[in-house]
C-alpha cells in the first residue's frame, strides 16, 4: 500500500514526525501537499463530510484517513515494527508520544507565547520572558523525564534493543532545539548525554541518513515549530 501523507509542503512541523516512520519504515509513501495542487487536495479532505481531519498532518491508508501525529504514529508503529507487540507496550509508547506533543507544543509558545494568529514581532518581549522559563523549567523536566526513560531501560532505545518511532521523534526533538536554541541546547547537552547519544544513533541508520541527505528533508526554517530568533537564545 503507498501511503498519501498530507501535510504543509514548506515546513517540517508536525509533519516531520510522520516523515521520520515511514522513512525509517521503508514504507512507500507520497508527500502530497508538495506535488502539483496537492494543497488544494489536502484542503478538500479537510472540508469533508464524515470525519474530516481537523489539521494536517494526516495520512490516507487506503480507505482510512487518520488525523493527529501521535494517532498516525500509533497506527503505523504496529504496522511496521515501530512498536512493541503488546498492547501495554503500544499504550505506553503512544503516552510518550502525547508527552512529546505537549513539549513541541511547549517549544511553539516560545516564539508565539500570546497565540498563533500573532506575529513573531508582535509578541517579542513575551516571547522572551516565555523563553527564559522555557528553558530554565520546562526543557529540563521534559528532556530529563526522557533522559530517564531512556536510562531506566538500559538499552540503545526508548523501550530497550528496538527503536520505536519514539525514538525517531527524540531525535527530531534534539535536532529541532539545536537549530532552534544552539548557544543554549550547547550548555544543556551535558544534562543529557543518553539523548545526545540516541540522536546520532538514530542519524546514522541507513534509511534515516539517506533520507537526512535527500530533498525529501526539507531544511528548518523560521516558518515552521522550531525558530531561530538570536535574541531568543542567549
Amino acid at each position: 500500500m503507498k501511503y498519501e501523507l498530507y501535510y504543509w509542503p514548506e515546513i517540517q512541523g508536525r509533519g516531520e514526525y510522520v516523515r521520520l516512520a515511514l522513512e525509517e519504515a521503508g514504507a512507500a509513501y507520497v508527500d502530497v501537499a508538495r506535488g502539483s495542487r496537492g494543497t488544494a487536495a489536502m484542503m478538500r479532505l479537510m472540508d469533508g463530510r464524515g470525519t474530516p481531519p481537523f489539521a494536517p498532518p494526516f495520512l490516507k491508508a487506503g480507505k482510512l484517513v487518520i488525523g493527529q501525529t501521535a494517532n498516525i504514529l500509533l497506527y503505523l508503529g504496529a504496522r511496521h515494527g515501530l512498536a512493541p507487540k503488546t498492547e501495554p507496550g503500544r499504550l505506553w509508547l503512544h503516552q510518550l508520544q502525547l508527552t512529546i506533543a505537549d513539549f513541541v507544543l511547549e517549544v511553539h509558545d516560545t516564539h508565539h507565547p500570546l497565540g498563533p494568529s500573532l506575529y513573531y514581532e508582535d509578541a517579542r518581549p513575551e516571547a522572551k520572558k516565555r523563553t527564559v522559563e522555557f528553558w530554565d523549567e520546562r526543557v529540563p523536566k521534559y528532556l530529563g523525564y526522557f533522559e530517564g526513560v531512556l536510562d531506566s531501560n538500559g538499552g540503545a532505545y526508548v523501550t530497550g534493543r528496538k527503536l520505536t518511532y519514539v525514538d525517531l521523534s527524540l531525535f527530531q526533538i534534539v535536532a529541532g532545539l539545536r537549530y532552534a536554541f544552539p548557544k543554549r541546547m550547547k550548555a544543556f547537552e551535558g544534562e543529557i548525554p543518553g539523548l545526545v547519544a540516541l540522536h546520532d544513533r538514530v542519524a546514522a541508520r541507513p534509511n534515516i541518513k539517506a533520507y537526512l541527505a535527500s530533498d525529501r528533508r526539507i531544511a528548518f526554517n523560521e516558518q515552521g515549530i522550531f525558530r531561530r530568533y538570536k535574541e531568543l537564545d542567549r
